[in-house]
C-alpha cells in the first residue's frame, strides 16, 4: 500500500455504468441502472429510460419535487432497497443558479450520483515532541465507514447550512469545540472526487481547514459518531495513512493533503510527484464527466 493507492481509491468512477439524472433539463447526477428501474415504479415522479433518469416536468417546484422523491424514497426504505436513512435533506443545487432544485434524503445522495459538500478539520498540536494531529474513530454504528479513523472534525453539509454555519455546528457536534476557538480555524483549499463506494457514487466537494490546538484541549464528542479521539504523533499518521486503510478513504485524501502542504512527505519519494498531481487531477464532481445528449 501507498499514499498513491490512497488517492486511487477516490478515482474510481467509469462514466459507462452509469446514467444521467436530470431535473428541469439539468444533469445533476448520475445513476446505476438498476436503482434507476427501482425508480421507474413510480411515474408519477421518475421517467426512466434506457439512457437517463428524468424527474417528471409536472413537478414545477423545489417543494414540490422534494415531497414526491420523498415519498418514493420512503417506500424503498420501507421494502429494504434504502439503507442508512439519517432524516438529514440535502440540497440538489442547480449549476445555473446556484438555487436548490429540491431537497434529497441524504442516504440517497450518492445512490442518484448528487453533489454533496462537507468540512474537514486537522485538528494538530505542536509539542516539545514534534507535531501531534487529533484523529477520530468512527463509532461502530455509522452507516458508512463505522470504525474507521476520521479527521477531528467533519461532516456534511446539509440544506440550509453555509460552509461556515456547518464548520461551527460540526465542530461543537463531534469535538465539542467552542465557537471562538474554531473561529481561528484557517481555510486551505478543497478537495473534490467522484468515485464508486459500497453506498454508491460519491460525487463531494470537501471544504478543508486546518485548526492548532493549546496542548491542553481535550476533544469530547457529543453526537454519538465518534467512539474515541486519539492524539497521535505525525509518524503514527503517516504510517497509518501509507501502509493501511485504517482511514475513511476521503479522510486518508485530507491527511494526505495535509502531510503534503506541511512539508511531511519526502519530495525524493518516487511517487511524490503522482500524488502531488493525483490530488488535483481527480475526477471533476461536476455534470463534465459524461458527455449527456
Amino acid at each position: 500500500m501507498s499514499f498513491l493507492d490512497r488517492v486511487r481509491a477516490c478515482a474510481r468512477f467509469d462514466p459507462s455504468d452509469y446514467r444521467p439524472f436530470v431535473v428541469e433539463g439539468e444533469v445533476v447526477g448520475f445513476v446505476e441502472p438498476d436503482f434507476g428501474a427501482l425508480l421507474a415504479a413510480f411515474p408519477s415522479v421518475f421517467e426512466w429510460t434506457s439512457g437517463r433518469l428524468e424527474l417528471s416536468s409536472t413537478l414545477s417546484t423545489a417543494d414540490q419535487r422534494t415531497v414526491a422523491v420523498e415519498a418514493a424514497l420512503q417506500q424503498l426504505r420501507t421494502r429494504g432497497l434504502l439503507g442508512g436513512w439519517r432524516d438529514e435533506p440535502y440540497p440538489v443545487l442547480s449549476s445555473r443558479t446556484e438555487t436548490a432544485l429540491l431537497t434529497v434524503e441524504r442516504a440517497a445522495v450518492p445512490r442518484f450520483g448528487l453533489v454533496a459538500s462537507g468540512v474537514h478539520v486537522n485538528g494538530f498540536v505542536r509539542s516539545e515532541q514534534g507535531l501531534k494531529i487529533w484523529v477520530g474513530r468512527r463509532s461502530l454504528t455509522k452507516p458508512t465507514a463505522p470504525g474507521k479513523f476520521d479527521q477531528l472534525v467533519a461532516g456534511g453539509r446539509p440544506a440550509g447550512y453555509t460552509v461556515r454555519e456547518t464548520l461551527i455546528k460540526e465542530a461543537a457536534e463531534e469535538a465539542r469545540i467552542s465557537d471562538a476557538l474554531i473561529r481561528s480555524a484557517q481555510a486551505v483549499g478543497t478537495i473534490t472526487y467522484a468515485t464508486r463506494q459500497p453506498e454508491g457514487l460519491r460525487r463531494d466537494v470537501l471544504y478543508l481547514y486546518d485548526l492548532e490546538l493549546p496542548e491542553d484541549f481535550v476533544p469530547v464528542n457529543t453526537d454519538d459518531e465518534i467512539a474515541a479521539f486519539e492524539l497521535w504523533p505525525i509518524e503514527q499518521v503517516i504510517e497509518t495513512v501509507r501502509d493501511t486503510d485504517a482511514f475513511k478513504f476521503n479522510c486518508a485524501l485530507v491527511v494526505i493533503d495535509f502531510l503534503m502542504r506541511h512539508g511531511h512527505l519526502d519530495p525524493d519519494d518516487a511517487d511524490y510527484v503522482a500524488v502531488a498531481d493525483g490530488l488535483r487531477s481527480l475526477p471533476v464532481a461536476s455534470a463534465r464527466l459524461m458527455h449527456v445528449p
